[in-house]
């Protein structure tokens, strides 16, 4: 009995005390702890991710194109001649050999790339308005971004703080969102940070087992809109920066109400709670044992997870392999996606006929101009800018104006950056199931937004 006991207690030593504490306390600190610099309101990841690009300054656009055509040639290279020290390799293997539909949109990703870069081809891949927009706008801050979110991210996921979080928070989450009480620390990171660093530890979590299919569906495309800084660039675009307060509470509202409705429909509903592997979950691991607090039992996994733990030189290697997973894999497909999206808003009257229907719904909601701000419904789709330029300068009302901003913060899908990034994650969701998800959000959001707009303006 006395030999099972010292087993059982063996990991709590002051050795993992500290390999939990200080590599915790660091991760909540990069990830979350608010920060005003000059009078903006940043976060410490963003800080150094801006920083580093002021360093790279104009080299940062030849170096995005140099990793996005090298990504491109070796993936095709890597995947149709298959060299024994590719497949020889996890890492390689998980990078460059891909699908058929993978390699074409990764190739689509590099020639785009090109086009914008050098103004060469047909004007609309590369104008200001659509290629131009996502290599110059986009992808320099994804790049930077993923560097830092990818190294930084193990401080979260491999030292206990989920456990702990997951264990304290569970009898909210588990209840309120049928999720995991640790996906509160994804759900945090995405709405005060950045949404493609929830997406991406959202993926990971999904890959490691921690969530089932659906878990990881729901966090990614309920929990996972533009962070704080961004909503108050999207409200200033409009003009309405003076009404961030109850701007920022309507997304975060209608969020909720989106989080906990829309997961009970398909195509939410239709995934199933099974792991990456296709076992089932144990419930009873959330289950916090008699004779415990949920501290205590919190702590206790924290600590198991901290004195796994046997090489920090493995952790940085994690890290490094996150980046390269991030950058190498995500940002041609942000721009081979985002690009077609955004040439297709441009070039076609395809999102102005679909958000006709929201004419009859928008003036039942007593929405000034309604035709115009129903040509902005749908757009979002493509950009989360797209709206709020097309309401700057066609849309007078200001009620209006602070509909169509919030509804493109709180859609959340948008090709040209999130969704893109959620398409080329492990995260089972496809581009049909990502149209209708935006559409429900759409719906169920909307009239939310609506009545706290009636009650400002």
């Amino acid at each position: 009995m006395t030999d099972t006991l010292l087993a059982q207690n063996n990991h709590k030593t002051s050795r993992n005390v500290l390999m939990f504490a200080i590599p915790s306390l660091l991760g909540l600190f990069f990830f979350l702890a608010p920060l005003t610099v000059n009078g903006d309101f940043t976060f410490p990841l963003a800080l150094m991710a801006k920083g580093f690009k002021a360093v790279l300054g104009d080299a940062i656009l030849p170096l995005v194109t140099a990793v996005i055509c090298l990504s491109a040639v070796v993936s095709v290279l890597a995947s149709v001649a298959k060299p024994t020290f590719v497949t020889q390799s996890p890492l390689l293997t998980r990078l460059f050999v891909l699908s058929p539909t993978w390699l074409v949109i990764r190739s689509l990703g590099a020639v785009f790339t090109l086009a914008a870069l050098h103004q060469v081809g047909p004007e609309m891949l590369w104008n200001e308005n659509t290629g131009g927009l996502v290599l110059h706008d986009l992808l320099p801050s994804l790049f930077v971004t993923f560097i830092f979110a990818g190294l930084l991210l193990p401080l979260l996921l491999n030292f206990g703080l989920l456990e702990l979080l997951g264990t304290l928070l569970s009898k909210f989450m588990r209840p309120v969102f049928r999720l995991p009480g640790r996906a509160a620390i994804d759900c945090i990171s995405s709405w005060l940070g950045d949404g493609t660093v929830g997406v991406i530890l959202t993926s990971k979590q999904y890959e490691q087992k921690k969530y089932t299919a659906r878990e990881a569906a729901v966090v990614a495309t309920m929990f996972s809109p533009v962070g704080i800084s961004f909503s108050l660039v999207v409200l200033t675009q409009v003009g309405l920066q003076n009404y961030f307060v109850p701007f920022y509470a309507a997304i975060c509202l209608s969020g909720v109400v989106a989080a906990m409705v829309i997961q009970f429909l398909p195509p939410l509903s239709y995934k199933k709670d099974v792991y990456i592997d296709g076992t089932a979950p144990n419930r009873d691991d959330e289950l916090v044992p008699e004779g415990q607090s949920a501290m205590s039992f919190g702590m206790d996994l924290a600590l198991q997870r901290a004195d796994k733990v046997k090489s920090l030189g493995s952790v940085a290697k994690e890290g490094i392999h996150n980046a390269l997973d991030m950058v190498i894999g995500v940002l041609p497909v942000v721009m081979a996606i985002g690009t077609l999206g955004l040439v297709v808003a441009e070039t076609t009257p395809l999102f102005s006929l679909l958000g006709a229907p929201f004419v009859p719904l928008l003036e039942l909601l007593n929405v000034a101009e309604a035709q115009a701000a129903a040509q902005t419904m749908l757009v979002g789709f493509t950009d989360m800018y797209v709206p709020s330029i097309i309401a700057a300068s066609s849309i007078n009302a200001e009620l209006t104006k602070f509909v169509v901003a919030a509804l493109s913060v709180t859609q959340l899908i948008f090709m040209s950056e999130t969704g893109s990034v959620i398409l080329s994650s492990k995260v089972p969701i496809n581009f049909l199931e990502l149209v209708a998800i935006f559409v429900l959000r759409t719906l169920v959001t909307l009239p939310i937004i609506v009545a706290i707009a009636h009650l400002i303006f």
